[in-house]
């Protein structure tokens, strides 16, 4: 539980980390691709030492591939319009609880009820993040990142659960999620504009593709080793670190009361290691 609580508190500073990279880029599109191919080209290598996942998780790997396409829609237009410090709390902590729910349900995993009572903390803390005066778009576009954000966290925890290296799982994901995205910008004529993306800005696609594909994976060796609910809702404590960043870095209006939001998830994210 240990190690589980470790990867997942590393990944939620990477994560938070590539998040604010594509918000503040000036084609968030473009910025998402970016990350996708430059992070899984970037650490494809390593499968040289560590093998592939396996054959039994290509089902899992299709499906959550296309479930990333929805999530990066949802994510980018959620970032278009409105506040990076509600609209990356509201997904990722939302997208906790959908994982949370669904893994019990699906997956069999067990939390007791101390731990379904810090959910529920979490769940107030989010929806005290939303005020009569936020953008209807803003908050469907991060609600549905939430809901997108479960899913594919449920199917990848059973595929790594199958997989024979949850890291491996992770790493494969990002590099065919960066493929299917480079046929859809394909389909849409935008080629030559990723072409000079990459090109010019592609320390950024560097950067925010190492962090999301080594947050993501090290989630991904996380679960092997304990719930889904308990490493997607602790990996959320990224929650505060986006609220802040969009206080103190992006200057957002209302960003001190977000991160007050953000802090009382977090005290529902540390009663849930509590009670495990």
């Amino acid at each position: 539980m240990a190690l589980a609580t470790v990867l997942a508190l590393v990944a939620a500073g990477l994560h938070a980390g590539w998040n604010l990279l594509i918000k503040t880029a000036d084609d968030r599109e473009l910025a998402a691709w970016g990350q996708f191919v430059f992070g899984g080209t970037a650490l494809a290598p390593v499968l040289l030492f560590i093998g592939l996942p396996g054959l039994d998780t290509l089902p899992y790997l299709a499906a959550s591939a296309m479930v990333h396409l929805l999530y990066m829609f949802a994510l980018v237009r959620a970032y278009h319009h409105g506040d990076f410090s509600l609209a990356y709390p509201l997904a990722r902590g939302g997208g906790a609880l959908t994982a949370a729910v669904v893994g019990a349900v699906v997956l069999g995993d067990e939390l007791p009820i101390g731990g379904w009572i810090a959910l529920v903390v979490v769940a107030g803390g989010l929806a005290s993040l939303v005020r009569p005066a936020a953008p209807r778009a803003e908050i469907g576009y991060a609600l549905l990142t939430a809901v997108v954000i479960g899913t594919y966290t449920v199917i990848d925890t059973a595929g790594s659960r199958d997989a024979t290296n949850g890291f491996a799982y992770g790493v494969t994901l990002t590099f065919l999620t960066g493929i299917v995205l480079t046929v859809v910008l394909a389909t849409q004529g935008r080629m030559r504009d990723a072409l000079r993306s990459a090109k010019t800005d592609w320390r950024r696609h560097l950067v925010s593709g190492v962090c999301l594909t080594l947050a993501y994976s090290l989630v991904l060796v996380a679960v092997r080793f304990a719930p889904i609910g308990y490493v997607a809702t602790l990996r959320e404590s990224s929650v505060v670190m986006g609220a802040a960043a969009g206080w103190l870095l992006l200057h957002e209006r209302m960003g001190g009361r977000r991160l007050v939001s953000s802090v009382v998830v977090t005290v529902g994210l540390v009663a849930l290691v509590a009670f495990r």
